[in-house]
């Protein structure tokens, strides 16, 4: 299920427990609307489990996106327990964005 971070505190509870992918993103950004089906269908898919799927709209909350230096949207960052294990800028088709969450 992809949740929609609506807080800085709401953020701070979730992404630091066990495996988290961030979709960093605003409402304006082409690429963003492109990546957002993709990162929908992946969730639809049931072939990455155990990983908690995050947006975060960099508009609404700046102080997120300082907090990890997002300069570039869609920023995408895979943590595990609170530390970044992949990192990438960009849109990703349905293919790279599983390989991405392996």
């Amino acid at each position: 299920m992809i949740k929609h971070i609506e807080t800085v505190q709401e953020f701070n509870a979730l992404y630091n427990k066990g495996r988290v992918f961030v979709d960093f993103f605003a409402t304006w950004c082409g690429p963003c609307k492109m990546l957002s089906p993709v990162v929908e269908a992946v969730d639809a898919s049931g072939k990455v489990t155990n990983t908690l799927i995050l947006k975060v709209d960099v508009d609404r909350l700046p102080a997120i996106a300082a907090q990890f230096g997002i300069q570039s949207i869609p920023t995408l960052i895979l943590f595990e327990e609170g530390k970044i294990v992949r990192h990438s800028l960009g849109y990703m088709n349905q293919n790279q964005l599983l390989n991405f969450l392996k």
